[in-house]
């Protein structure tokens, strides 16, 4: 099985976008260009993290993005390909997350999220298998480990999220949380001391929680309210916190 160079195998540097952001590009240009056709395998987690010089977590989100952009399948347990581009694609709807630049960039998005994600809520609690559920699990306890550890928990919180987008069986959401990324979490733009940071993380676990009991007893309309009250509530945590540091 060859396993094709990326297209940029020098480190990255931030330019404005996140990492993952930089990773999709560099993958997506290896795609575009042809060093990966379809049908050829990735290269593995590992290799790409070298290539790159980022993490674990960034290699992850970068192919989850892939996937939701139907760039590339994941097959378990034997890897990750390029998939051929459909005959009547046409370019998919984008919204520039490198744009978010400010707290209340981050707010209109999360007032947006709160119908979408809803809904998203309520579906997954309809049509989730076993499987994706216990996504959804990985994702909450991995959150739970990485902020115990004092650890980036942002990318675990959107795999929560994700995973649900997912457990819908409808692509587009999967598309639209995919494309916009971490971006998205509230966390990543929150600075608070060390207490505050913990308190913040016991209410969102708790909100989570919510969420995902709703799911697993297959409560279309609990899990949709517990999304919406989780989303309202980290508008208005964010927005308390922008005011604070603005005074």
């Amino acid at each position: 099985m060859k396993n094709p160079s990326l297209a940029n195998p020098a480190p990255l540097r931030r330019r404005g976008r996140t990492l993952a952001e930089e990773a999709v590009n560099s993958l997506t240009e290896s795609i575009q260009e042809g060093k990966l056709q379809p049908g050829d395998k990735l290269p593995t987690e590992s290799e790409i993290m070298a290539a790159l010089g980022v993490s674990r977590t960034v290699v992850r989100e970068a192919l989850s993005r892939l996937q939701a952009s139907g760039l590339v399948e994941t097959r378990h347990g034997i890897g990750t390909f390029v998939l051929a581009p459909p005959a009547d694609s046409q370019s998919p709807f984008r919204i520039d997350t490198a744009a978010m630049g400010t707290a209340m960039d981050v707010l209109a998005m999360l007032e947006f999220r709160v119908s979408l994600e809803a809904e998203a809520a309520s579906l997954a609690a309809s049509r989730r298998t076993d499987e994706q559920l216990r996504a959804m699990r990985r994702a909450l306890d991995d959150l739970k480990r990485t902020a115990g550890e004092g650890k980036d928990s942002v990318g675990s919180d959107f795999e929560f999220h994700l995973a649900i987008a997912r457990a819908t069986g409808n692509r587009y959401f999967t598309d639209f949380m995919g494309h916009l990324g971490t971006m998205v979490i509230p966390r990543s733009r929150l600075h608070v001391s060390a207490v505050e940071r913990e308190q913040y993380l016991e209410r969102v676990n708790f909100e989570h929680e919510s969420i995902y009991d709703a799911i697993e007893r297959r409560d279309p309309e609990g899990a949709k309210a517990a999304m919406r009250m989780h989303l309202t509530n980290s508008r208005e945590r964010l927005r308390k916190a922008s005011a604070a540091a603005a005074s």
